[in-house]
């Protein structure tokens, strides 16, 4: 998909050597001016001019910021969450002060203390795990800046050919070792090629506010994953079944109030094609 030139952006992706960092890496480069960090030594950032070694524990920020001088940054850290905590504060103060803005990714887990139904952009964030707790932090610091400086991008689960869940998949599938399956979680998924062209078109259109990227149908958690198995040729798994509840549970983020176009929207069984293809 062909997207148009937006305005000339100078892009800083703080986590472009992980995956979802460096599939946005790969999107936004031919676009915008666009720089990246990344963590442990490896000599193809290294080698790269654009990109900046960070180490989340030690460096300070605002000399990537400094050196960088970004319109926009992407936050796809993973890491120590104190550190995390700190750097982010660092951030939203450059943001606040510069004329930047800044696209955080937040995450479906944030809501997971809900079990009875899915989750949109305004409900009240409740959560359970050290995780959501975490990322509802994060966000409650982004929420004080002016609407228009961020916007917040809560993902369900990623998949997608390179994604760590599918090579995770793959690799107990060679080794015979059994992969866990929730039959009682319902939720929605997502890839990485199509939550790259979603952002892609935020930026582009100077959107703020929430957005849930997830697919518009909701899937089981076993049943999805069987499937995956399937498309990638194997028949008779096996399998480890992990109960959490009686119930069915739910976590997922669909999107009502800031609803993309059509074309940027998906459906579960598109993963599975673009696993095949």
């Amino acid at each position: 998909m062909m997207l148009r030139k937006g305005p000339k952006h100078n892009i800083l992706i703080l986590g472009a050597s992980g995956f979802l960092g460096n599939a946005l890496y790969k999107e936004l480069c031919s676009y915008f001016n666009t720089f990246g960090t990344y963590c442990r030594d490896n000599k193809e950032f290294s080698k790269n001019k654009h990109f900046f070694q960070y180490k989340l524990e030690e460096d300070d920020i605002f000399e990537i910021l400094d050196a960088a001088k970004p319109s926009i940054v992407i936050s796809a850290l993973r890491g120590d969450f104190a550190s995390q905590v700190t750097a982010h504060g660092h951030l939203i103060e450059y943001v606040s002060q510069n004329k930047c803005r800044l696209v955080f990714l937040s995450s479906a887990n944030v809501f997971d203390a809900y079990s009875k139904y899915p989750s949109y952009e305004l409900d009240t964030k409740f959560s359970n795990s050290i995780y959501g707790h975490f990322k509802i932090k994060i966000e409650n610091m982004i929420s004080r800046l002016p609407r228009r400086k961020y916007a917040i991008v809560r993902l369900p689960m990623v998949f997608g050919s390179g994604s760590p869940r599918i090579k995770d998949i793959k690799t107990a599938l060679t080794s015979k070792e059994p992969i866990e399956v929730f039959p009682n979680l319902i939720m929605n998924v997502t890839t990485d090629s199509r939550v790259t062209q979603q952002i892609h078109f935020i930026i582009n259109r100077n959107m703020h506010g929430v957005y849930h990227l997830g697919s518009k149908d909701l899937v089981h958690h076993d049943d999805f994953v069987k499937e995956i198995i399937q498309s990638l040729g194997h028949v008779k798994p096996k399998l480890k079944l992990v109960y959490t509840t009686n119930d069915d549970r739910y976590l997922a983020v669909l999107p009502k109030t800031n609803m993309l176009p059509k074309h940027l929207q998906l459906y579960s069984h598109e993963i599975l094609e673009e696993l095949l293809n």
